[in-house]
């Protein structure tokens, strides 16, 4: 179904971006992994060329670029880049995201920078970028991961910062949702349960993947998003909730330890 389909996704050279490049990767899709690790990172792994050979060998065609998405150049550079090789972009996925879980006086200023510059700047100028071709796309996509707004101050509490800018991811589905509608979807997507990841290793320490569910979830959520017209946009969807719509029964094959008692996901009540 994403055969000859071109995905820019942000953040995909480890983690969630990666599966929804992997999964779209069995359908021979075209993937930009713009992402900014190039050189080994000594505490996560992969980089956009580990990445890039696994998407090769999933099926996939794989187009590494250095992106930093605070960088607004190498945005453009790397849309350039990918409308060059592959004919124009049919999907954006804004999966790149930066997260401290702290409150506001814990919260030093580079933090809050970074988190707004990634999570909500990025997000915006990957998807303004990326606009002009998706708009000549035959079922274009924007897919951000990000949740749905709930304004129960409890969510604000303890991190402020770093809900303001995932919020604001969220917001940037709401705004071009509308103001795309009939020519681009956008929509979001976010987990019902903790996803087992690098990130949360480093939040939730040892013994934390237990209470946690694979990537895998979240990249057949995508693809069933992903491959749905266009006319279905302006959504917040929750991945549990979709795949039971969709038939799946057997949530025990997304758990890395199945019959273990899950950790909700944040904003989720």
């Amino acid at each position: 179904k994403l055969a000859g389909c071109t995905l820019f996704i942000t953040g995909a050279s480890r983690g969630i971006g990666k599966a929804i490049a992997l999964k779209a990767a069995k359908d021979g899709a075209n993937i930009v992994i713009a992402a900014k690790t190039a050189e080994p990172h000594p505490t996560l792994p992969g980089t956009i060329y580990t990445a890039a050979a696994e998407i090769e060998a999933a099926g996939g065609k794989a187009l590494p670029c250095i992106v930093n998405v605070r960088e607004e150049q190498q945005i453009i550079h790397a849309v350039e880049k990918a409308v060059k090789t592959f004919g124009g972009i049919d999907i954006l996925v804004n999966n790149a995201s930066a997260i401290s879980l702290t409150g506001t006086l814990e919260t030093e200023t580079k933090k809050v920078n970074l988190m707004m510059d990634v999570n909500v700047r990025g997000t915006y100028l990957t998807s303004k970028t990326c606009l002009p071709y998706l708009r000549k796309s035959r079922n274009p996509h924007i897919l951000n991961l990000s949740p749905p707004m709930n304004l129960n101050p409890m969510w604000f509490k303890n991190h402020c910062a770093y809900t303001i800018s995932k919020y604001g991811m969220s917001m940037c589905v709401l705004g071009m949702a509308e103001e795309f509608r009939g020519e681009v979807a956008v929509n979001a997507l976010w987990p019902k349960t903790a996803i087992h990841t690098a990130a949360m290793d480093m939040l939730g320490g040892s013994g934390i993947e237990k209470q946690c569910r694979k990537t895998d979830i979240l990249a057949d959520a995508a693809y069933c998003i992903l491959t749905k017209p266009k006319s279905f946009t302006g959504n917040f969807i929750i991945d549990e909730v979709l795949l039971r719509e969709e038939g799946v029964k057997d949530f025990d094959v997304y758990a890395i330890a199945p019959g273990h008692p899950l950790m909700p996901d944040f904003f989720l009540d």
